[in-house]
């Protein structure tokens, strides 16, 4: 019985601590020892995701603007560019001819120039220009796949403006292209006027009648742009009735000028463009 009584309390000794273990030692529920060991850390975590801000990061990626069009509508005279072709040019020149005169040249001129529409070609396909045109010259003019046969026969008014403007500019011309819009609808599309008969760096002497109508020019993209013109320079010019513009220097090399189409009622206009047509191209001074 002895033997039994220490035998319980030598295995109750390893089963549970003494009373001096229990007292220096007190148990820790098992919720409590998670909630000591693991909070920190947590907490530290939480405490980073709280610390993190959002920050906007530019993109490197460059992105690129149109430009926005240059507004020419004062006299004077502008250098509209630079490059190893040579300086571009355009000179405004505001009511050259009075609106009295204007006005009756006007009407003169819409009677007594024979018009006339004539076909285009785009691609092989052919179609009614959208305006009516006259030619005045010794010489043929080729433009477009489209040829306009001497007509040495000038009108006395025409060779009038024409001796005008020689006077006031010092630039002689022997050829008059004539233009009639005769509404909003009417317009000439994207071009220069670069044709070899005109030589290398021809001047063209452009005078309005008529609607105000807006002259658009843009700069030919450089070679790397493959023809995209999304990005190019561009220039605005409001053509009122008796104004005379000129275009010099490289202006038929480095831009490409049109009169759009309109969305608003226009009256009709009418451009004389005067320019130097030479019989051999070879010969045309460089």
């Amino acid at each position: 019985m002895e033997d039994k009584r220490q035998r319980a309390r030598v295995q109750g000794g390893w089963a549970t601590p003494t009373k001096s273990q229990s007292a220096a030692q007190p148990a820790t529920p098992a919720r409590s020892r998670l909630s000591q060991t693991a909070g920190p850390a947590w907490r530290s975590k939480e405490q980073q995701l709280c610390d993190r801000q959002f920050v906007f990061k530019e993109p490197q990626l460059v992105v690129r603007a149109a430009p926005e069009p240059r507004v020419i509508d004062r006299e004077g005279v502008y250098e509209i560019s630079l490059s190893p072709t040579g300086v571009s040019r355009v000179c405004l020149y505001p009511g050259f001819v009075d609106l009295k005169e204007a006005d009756w040249i006007l009407e003169r001129l819409c009677q007594d120039v024979p018009w006339k529409q004539r076909m285009g070609i785009r691609e092989d396909i052919t179609y009614p220009q959208p305006r009516l045109t006259a030619w005045y010259g010794e010489l043929p003019y080729t433009y477009s796949r489209i040829t306009m046969e001497p007509n040495p026969h000038w009108l006395p008014m025409l060779w009038t403006l024409k001796s005008r403007i020689e006077e006031n500019t010092g630039h002689t011309f022997n050829s008059l292209l004539c233009n009639l819009y005769r509404d909003e609808k009417d317009s000439v599309d994207w071009h220069s006027d670069d044709e070899p008969s005109l030589g290398s760096s021809p001047v063209i002497a452009s005078l309005s009648f008529g609607a105000t109508r807006t002259f658009e020019m843009r700069k030919k993209p450089p070679p790397e742009e493959n023809g995209d013109y999304t990005y190019v320079e561009r220039v605005k010019i409001p053509l009122d009735h008796g104004t005379l513009l000129i275009m010099e220097g490289a202006t038929q090399a480095d831009w490409q000028h049109r009169v759009p189409k309109e969305y608003h009622s226009r009256e009709r206009r009418i451009n004389l463009t005067f320019r130097t047509v030479y019989p051999d191209p070879r010969g045309a001074p460089r």
